[in-house]
């Protein structure tokens, strides 16, 4: 089996996970300092979604780390198929936030105006938040990826 960068019990395989985790959880931080976050449902269900990244991507890190310390190899086919199953959800989760929380700022920023004059750092705040999701959400596709393959290369 071809050791794809990435692979769980990997070093490449815990930065991806640690990225995951750093930018969904950037981007709980940064969303939840913006004032009026919680009128819109869209940016409720970005902190959630961004909530549900950190715990899955933290907890497949400590998984890297023991694997790392103690020599495990991680690549077992059920094992394997968790990680699949468990990164796609969260990766289709993370792009559905992330998409619908950028359809509002466009709404805010080009169609209703919101975005000139006082409500500009908001805005600018929003942003941020949704670039990092954006961010914690490619690196979750390339570990969904990876994992799909593994899990085809060992079936």
């Amino acid at each position: 089996m071809k050791k794809l960068i990435g692979r769980p019990g990997s070093v490449s395989g815990l930065a991806l996970r640690l990225g995951q985790c750093g930018f969904a959880a950037a981007a709980i931080g940064v969303m939840v300092t913006s004032p009026g976050f919680s009128s819109v449902t869209a940016y409720c269900y970005l902190i959630a979604s961004m909530g549900l990244q950190v715990l899955w991507s933290f907890g497949l890190a400590c998984l890297d780390v023991y694997a790392l310390t103690r020599k495990r190899d991680l690549q077992n086919p059920i094992l394997v198929s968790l990680f699949v199953v468990g990164d796609w959800v969260t990766a289709i989760l993370s792009l559905a936030a992330a998409c619908s929380s950028a359809g509002i700022i466009v709404l805010y920023s080009r169609d209703l105006h919101y975005c000139n004059g006082q409500a500009h750092s908001t805005c600018s705040k929003y942003q941020t938040s949704i670039a990092f999701a954006f961010i914690s959400w490619a690196l979750s596709a390339i570990s969904s990826h990876v994992m799909f393959w593994i899990l085809l290369a060992s079936i």
